[in-house]
């Protein structure tokens, strides 16, 4: 049974049916999915209730229209959008993000932040930015609110905040007006992959002043 407790809401679920998130948010989206049963399904019925649309729309369309687009389909790469299979059991990356990464955690190049805390931006398109982030058990990640939304999905390990614990396959999703201290529990580091479609703004000086070299 799975102990996933914080779930997508539907609006991010709609937003990656339609195709119009970010590709940071649609890789942290494609990947909570490759590892929730749950809320699979309810992405599978939001892509079935797109599909009735276009059904009912009427266009008119060349002889070769289908064949040019089967054509299109197969030159394009793996896309978060597209790997949706199940996690592997044995590896901490689920599918998604390997695929994305290219290989499981020995391909990250982390990047130290500071008091045991790493960090490894992913290249995604423009609009949002994702990162991975390693957190030692017991360390916490400065204390910050937020410009715009961030989504952090748990990897391993766990983190607690203000607002509840978060354990693999939990999503926190964070607005304006959450300020929080996340802190990795003790044990395992806790790693997360998280997306941004606007900076941090940290509380303290020395993370403000860090903030561009990080990209935070």
């Amino acid at each position: 049974m799975s102990t996933i407790r914080h779930h997508l809401n539907d609006s991010l679920l709609m937003a990656y049916a339609a195709g119009s998130l970010p590709e940071a948010f649609n890789l942290v989206v494609a990947t909570h999915l490759s590892m929730c049963d749950d809320c699979r399904a309810r992405a599978g019925a939001f892509d079935a209730v797109g599909a009735t649309v276009l059904d009912g729309c009427s266009a008119s369309v060349s002889d070769s229209s289908l064949d040019d687009c089967l054509a299109r389909i197969d030159s394009l790469p793996m896309t978060p959008r597209t790997a949706q299979r199940p996690a592997p059991r044995r590896s901490v990356l689920p599918t998604p993000l390997q695929d994305y990464i290219g290989g499981d955690l020995e391909s990250v190049k982390w990047r130290p932040l500071g008091m045991g805390v790493r960090q490894a931006i992913l290249p995604t398109s423009a609009g949002a930015r994702a990162r991975l982030l390693y957190i030692p058990g017991g360390q916490a990640v400065p204390d910050h609110g937020h410009r715009g939304t961030e989504l952090t999905l748990v990897l391993q390990g766990a983190f607690r905040d203000a607002t509840d614990r978060f354990g693999p396959g939990d999503v926190e999703i964070a607005n304006e007006e959450l300020e929080h201290t996340p802190t990795a529990e003790a044990g395992p580091p806790c790693i997360c992959l998280a997306a941004t479609d606007a900076p941090l703004r940290f509380n303290s000086m020395m993370p403000r002043l860090l903030q561009p070299l990080f990209r935070i």
